[in-house]
């Protein structure tokens, strides 16, 4: 594991519709180790890796989830609305930071408990003394996203937008380390928090035979928390159905195939609720065999997003096997 280029890459500001810099970090980091870059309409980041084998899309989503300020009021609070989901819990009290560099706080409006608080009753404080003050440094439509720092130790990772850059670092380690049979391409896919949108528009463009999608998945190892069999330290999770997607049977196979015959360890994943970009290719054009390996995560949609290297080193080698599989 490469921690400085995972530092950088998780640091990086990046909301749904402003993939720019991270989309440029990843472009900086691959040149010379692919056969053909480009960027569509989107934003989609797609680099190639020519082979003799299947046409295969590997995609993990550049965006994180952030807000866009809404209203300045007179007193220069910051209303704003969410760009993906967010719990009103988490955020409160959490420090933010918008892409000039500026940084506020989270506060609410005055509650009795609560379980009064949501998103409506939130602002964000940066320290100005009027509306006039507050146009000095941001203004409606600015984005910004929660300002947490990256920390690992010797088993553990934790930061913010592991959701998906986690996925993004993976698709690299496997371009910049990685021979390849198979004619891959990976594509770093935009507002897949708002929708899914980059990936339906860039696995209509590729239109490969298969897809897998590198997400995070939740787990079900805490105290009262998910019911499912998901845990850290589990290996990578292989995705049978979330939400929006039944994994097609042939890339589950193929995913378990190349797992025993590299000695690499996996778990089932079933996940209740949420997706990923496998589900829109999925259903683009008459259909795309897709799958999902996925990075065993807790505290997902938080500042401070939790996994384990040992979980991290198991998703790249399965993806690596992937890429270089003799169909």
């Amino acid at each position: 594991m490469q921690s400085d280029i995972l530092n950088e890459i998780l640091s990086c500001f990046g909301p749904s519709g402003r993939e720019g810099k991270i989309s440029e970090l990843i472009r900086l980091k691959a040149e010379g180790k692919a056969s053909e870059i480009f960027t569509d309409a989107l934003g989609n980041l797609v680099i190639r890796k020519k082979g003799q084998g299947k046409k295969i899309m590997i995609a993990a989503h550049m965006d994180q989830i952030g807000f866009i300020i809404t209203h300045i009021d007179e007193k220069g609070f910051l209303r704003f609305a969410q760009v993906g989901y967010h719990s009103p819990v988490y955020i409160f009290g959490q420090r933010v930071v918008f892409e000039n560099g500026v940084q506020g706080i989270i506060g609410h409006d005055e509650i009795k408990n609560i379980s009064e608080l949501n998103m409506t009753k939130l602002y964000i404080d940066i320290g100005a003394e009027s509306y006039e003050d507050a146009l000095k440094y941001v203004s409606v439509g600015d984005m910004c996203i929660i300002n947490t720092p990256y920390y690992e130790n010797e088993t553990s990772i934790m930061s913010r937008a592991l959701d998906d850059r986690i996925g993004c670092y993976i698709m690299l380690e496997t371009i910049l380390n990685s021979e390849n049979h198979n004619d891959c391409y990976f594509v770093f896919t935009t507002q897949e928090e708002v929708g899914l949108r980059g990936a339906k528009v860039s696995s209509f463009n590729v239109d490969p035979e298969y897809c897998i999608a590198i997400d995070v998945t939740r787990t079900g190892d805490t105290y009262q928390g998910t019911k499912m069999n998901v845990k850290l330290g589990g290996g990578a999770a292989i995705k049978l159905m979330d939400q929006g997607m039944i994994t097609n049977p042939e890339v589950k196979k193929l995913m378990v195939d190349v797992a025993n015959k590299e000695n690499i360890k996996y778990q089932f994943e079933v996940l209740e609720a949420g997706t990923t970009d496998a589900t829109a290719a999925q259903l683009t054009r008459s259909g795309i065999k897709s799958g999902c390996i996925s990075v065993p995560t807790r505290w997902i949609h938080t500042g401070s997003e939790l996994i384990k290297k040992s979980d991290l080193d198991e998703c790249i080698k399965l993806l690596k096997g992937i890429v270089n599989y003799v169909f």
